[in-house]
């Protein structure tokens, strides 16, 4: 298996984990469990931006920038609601 497949499944492994962390911590009914959680969720965010940013320092991870009118239009339109 070449290192681009590699780290595109360890990506999609960790944005899985990163869902599950998400929803024990939003459904916790504790504190101690809320913490536990949030703990693990916020490592797993850190592991998942180190796994992204290696991938785009590589090209493996291509990025579409959004037109600037786009973003202006999609703000007045959820401005007026």
């Amino acid at each position: 298996m070449e290192d681009k497949e590699l780290m595109e499944k360890e990506l999609l492994v960790i944005k899985g984990v990163c869902d599950l962390y998400l929803h024990g911590t939003i459904e916790s009914t504790t504190a101690e469990v809320h913490n536990a959680f949030k703990c693990a969720l916020n490592e797993s965010l850190d592991i998942q931006n180190k796994l992204y940013n290696l991938m785009a320092e590589k090209g493996w991870y291509q990025t579409d920038t959004a037109e600037q009118q786009k973003i202006d239009q999609l703000k007045q339109k959820y401005a007026a609601q």
